[in-house]
């Protein structure tokens, strides 16, 4: 089953010391202050911390599920996501993970991660 908006939000806000936060009219996600995540005006998709090094070979592996919002996401560590295309909720919560760790403040990701084990 594809993954929705609701997914996303319940994921993001599992993580610790997570918080919603309408910018630009649409749910963001932040950790320590910083967006890791992001839900689209559509709640069809959702953009995602992700480092710009990692996205072509994302996009090229599966081009229907990654995308790059042209002339907006050009010189910006993030990426984003079909939810359609997302159909494995451990998917989902491992690219939630992955960007909040990237916005996590080190103390908040360690204490994450040991007790993770």
């Amino acid at each position: 089953m594809p993954a929705t908006a609701d997914d996303v939000r319940r994921e993001a806000l599992a993580l610790p010391e997570t918080s919603e936060k309408l910018s630009w009219g649409q749910p963001t996600f932040r950790v320590g202050g910083k967006i890791f995540a992001a839900l689209g005006d559509d709640d069809a998709s959702m953009a995602f911390k992700c480092p710009r090094e990692e996205r072509a070979e994302l996009i090229a592996a599966e081009p229907d599920k990654f995308f790059l919002r042209p002339g907006h996401d050009d010189n910006f560590d993030w990426i984003r996501a079909h939810l359609a295309a997302v159909d494995d909720l451990d998917e989902l919560r491992a690219m939630l993970v992955d960007a909040w760790r990237l916005a996590a403040p080190k103390r908040v990701a360690k204490a994450y991660d040991e007790a993770a084990g």
